[in-house]
């Protein structure tokens, strides 16, 4: 068995939308000191690889603890959206996607994650990719990307609306390319929230 981890280390630099708080990973005891280490995290729940629940976009919507744990293991299915300033639903002709399928959208921007041009032009996430993604009847659509799409974020609120999850900041897709088979492991934080940090694992099978 492999596993290929897809998640961003959250590290005490983290970028953050410009305009967001900055995130905080801070020592609050010292081994050497108080005689155990501990530390204190303090940040927005859209930052580094993270996992939007319905309640993000949609009125009344379900916190990522209400979504059941079934929710977070499924076949993978890899899109390579490369060079595409659009990720239409023309990318999904003669792709095989089963009912439950957990879609990622590899589009190179993960490698990008420390600097600037990671907040800028990213790929836009179509409605109509979207719609494709409701009637394929999958659980998530991940990417390497910081969101699906810009404001009044029409792709958010279909996917989110039909509790399909979205996981933001993927990283290591690159290494799915050319991987006939795999299995998504998604392992959020059990949140009363919006949204939560996750581990992302690829399981090659």
């Amino acid at each position: 068995m492999k596993l290929i981890d897809l998640t961003h280390t959250f590290d005490k630099t983290m970028p953050v939308f410009p305009g967001d708080p900055d995130s905080k990973l801070e020592h609050t005891a010292l081994l050497e000191k108080d005689g155990y280490n501990d530390s204190l995290l303090t940040t927005l729940m859209h930052v580094g690889t993270h996992m939007d629940a319905p309640l993000h976009m949609i009125k009344d919507g379900k916190t990522m603890d209400q979504m059941p744990v079934e929710s977070f293991f499924g076949k993978g299915v890899l899109i390579d959206a490369r060079g595409q300033s659009k990720i239409e639903a023309t990318l999904l002709k003669d792709v095989q996607i089963s009912e439950g399928s957990i879609v990622l959208l590899y589009t190179g921007y993960g490698e990008k994650y420390r600097t600037k041009d990671y907040f800028e032009n990213n790929p836009q996430v179509t409605e109509e990719f979207a719609q494709e993604m409701v009637k394929r009847k999958v659980k998530i659509v991940g990417m390497d990307i910081l969101g699906p799409d810009e404001p009044p974020f029409p792709t958010h609120k279909i996917l989110l609306g039909k509790e399909i999850l979205i996981i933001e900041n993927l990283v290591n897709l690159n290494k799915l390319l050319h991987i006939p088979s795999f299995e998504i492991i998604v392992l959020p934080m059990n949140l009363q929230a919006d949204a939560a940090p996750v581990r992302v694992v690829a399981r090659i099978v």
